[in-house]
């Protein structure tokens, strides 16, 4: 990857997930001299630890659970379907190195000087930093003080745990670990039931684990539309994965042998029973990398344990930007290299528009998928905004007949006097893809009617969009 010998930059960007570099790339595009700084690879959690080898997981799962539907298909098969997780896991690993190896190739396409270590802020415009060595060892490279009167603050986030729940890899075990290792429990107990946990329940499952998954709210991917999470709920429970919601349990109960793990565990108010699992996977959330990056010699200022920014990525303290986990909120690499785009934007003096993260789409990958932009319902009840709805179900979708993956439905939600599309709800098949028509239409401000007007190709899963669209003035053409 490119270096170079210069110390002094218009932009340093701190940390190289997928928010840092789009930033940093995006720059460059736009005649910056830009270093990109971190001490691990680039890329950062989404790429190595997160979204892609979790994701690459996911296909090796569903694949292996719509191979035991061949027969439904007019397929015959040599005997069952069987699969062999190292070879999932090398495979996850492959596609990895592949979009790392890209990656690399976009640092010096884009002329970005690459700068390998621990980057710490000395004021507002110079970060310190320590060399990795040849080798990658860390601080082994000596010191590199860095200039420039712009920089972004992009270090992400780690995996936390529960208080009286350390990992250690083996019995207790976080996302990092399922990302990075090529074992197979023959149960697991999975303790957060947000979009992380909740796709590792469905990738254990199809794979043939015993899950349980334990959830503290009343529903499990509580910050999805009530409607889409009860039918996650229903999909999960029907094939075999023991939900529990309001779920209660002491970590002190939590017992950790050679064999494996045993805790208490019982619905809030409710008997607790023992239950028994080979591993615990912890999914209860991400904490921000603000440790040790220098931000008090900075006016830059946490909010509840994230840096505080504007609309425009700005911190309190002027030419420092933060994007990304750092920041809160929806916490996605997506967003993050949205926030990145119009942080660069916002530098270059061109004036962008502030962030509306009522615009950000969510995805999870679960199966059935759950997908989402905008407002849910209850949000627009709290919010005293009157509504009008529309809910069209996959099952009378003639392509998604043919794929044979019936289950789920999209619900467009608009406003009760303008018709503005104010949020889109998916479960079923492939709605992770389906979510970006419903960001586009909001980002054009979109009415129901007018999403509903335009033509879905037939027959294609997309015209459940359609069709919900049209629903929300009761004109749906195929229910």
């Amino acid at each position: 990857m490119a270096a170079g010998s210069t110390n002094d930059f218009d932009l340093i960007v701190l940390g190289a997930g997928t928010g840092g570099y789009t930033a940093a790339f995006r720059a460059a595009q736009l005649g910056m001299n830009v270093a990109l700084v971190d001490g691990g690879k680039i890329g950062g959690t989404c790429l190595h630890v997160g979204c892609i080898p979790t994701k690459a997981l996911l296909e090796s799962a569903e694949l292996f659970a719509r191979l035991k539907k061949a027969k439904e298909f007019g397929i015959l098969l040599d005997g069952q379907p069987g699969f062999d997780f190292e070879a999932i896991a090398r495979r996850r690993d492959q596609v990895v190195k592949r979009m790392w190896t890209g990656l690399k190739g976009l640092v010096d396409k884009n002329k970005v000087t690459w700068v390998a270590g621990r980057g710490r802020l000395e004021g507002a415009g110079a970060i310190r930093v320590a060399l990795n060595g040849e080798d990658g060892t860390p601080g082994a490279g000596g010191e590199r003080v860095l200039h420039a009167r712009n920089v972004i603050l992009a270090t992400g986030s780690r995996v936390k745990s529960l208080p009286g729940l350390v990992p250690d890899g083996r019995r207790i075990i976080t996302s990092d670990d399922v990302t990075t290792k090529a074992d197979l429990p023959r149960s697991i107990a999975i303790v957060g039931a947000g979009a992380v946990g909740s796709e590792f329940a469905s990738l254990f499952h199809d794979l043939g684990v015993a899950v349980t998954l334990l959830e503290y709210l009343p529903a499990i991917v509580p910050l999805e539309d009530r409607d889409v999470s009860a039918a996650l709920e229903r999909s999960f429970t029907r094939r075999g994965i023991k939900v529990v919601t309001r779920a209660r349990f002491d970590t002190a109960s939590v017992k950790v042998t050679d064999e494996g793990v045993s805790m208490l565990v019982g619905p809030d108010g409710g008997v607790s029973d023992e239950l028994r699992v080979e591993q615990l996977l912890v999914a209860t959330g991400r904490a921000a990398n603000t440790e040790e990056i220098g931000l008090e010699t900075t006016k830059v200022e946490l909010e509840r344990g994230f840096v505080k920014v504007d609309g425009w990525m700005r911190t309190a303290q002027p030419h420092v930007y933060a994007i990304g986990d750092l920041i809160g909120g929806l916490m996605l690499a997506h967003v993050a290299a949205h926030e990145g785009i119009v942080a660069v934007h916002e530098i270059a003096g061109e004036g962008p528009e502030a962030i509306d993260y009522d615009h950000q789409p969510r995805a999870t990958y679960t199966h059935p998928q759950v997908a989402s932009i905008g407002l849910t319902e209850q949000q627009c009840e709290e919010r005293g905004i009157a509504i009008k709805k529309g809910v069209f179900n996959f099952a009378a979708i003639a392509k998604a007949v043919i794929v044979g993956e019936t289950e789920g439905f999209a619900k467009v939600i608009a406003d009760a006097s303008s018709d503005e599309v104010l949020g889109v709800h998916l479960i079923g098949p492939a709605v992770t893809d389906l979510i970006a028509e419903a960001a586009l239409g909001m980002t054009l401000e979109a009415t129901a009617w007018e999403i509903g007007a335009a033509t879905h190709p037939h027959p294609t899963l997309a015209e459940v969009m359609g069709e919900a669209a049209m629903a929300v003035a009761g004109r749906q053409i195929n229910a």
